[in-house]
């Protein structure tokens, strides 16, 4: 999905941040939920199943290989296209760790 699709429709979706702690501190969309990669087959019982959840990376890498595996899990689940760098090229804000602006690292 593109950054602009997940912004318009943000209420509709859950977004999953599959990045490292590091890299969610300095910024990540505000109300996302965040799971690193590593972790996601141990804690996907924390994933909610009711809406359309939308994986989240720097890139969309590691992202899109936590949408496969949602769906094999039986989410529906979609891979945000070009992860928060694209996001944040798109104009949309970033939220760091101590609820100031973010940025992507």
């Amino acid at each position: 999905m593109l950054p602009t699709d997940v912004s318009k429709r943000h209420s509709e979706l859950h977004l999953l941040d599959v990045r490292e702690q590091d890299e969610w501190d300095a910024g990540h969309i505000d109300g996302a939920q965040h799971i690193p990669l590593g972790e996601l087959a141990a804690r996907m019982g924390e994933v909610p199943r009711d809406r359309t959840v939308v994986a989240v990376c720097r890139s969309g890498s590691r992202s899109d290989r936590a949408a496969r595996g949602l769906r094999a899990a039986g989410f529906a689940a979609e891979n945000l296209d070009g992860g928060v760098t694209a996001w944040s090229r798109a104009g949309l804000p970033l939220v760091g760790q101590t609820g100031g602006p973010g940025r992507v690292i």
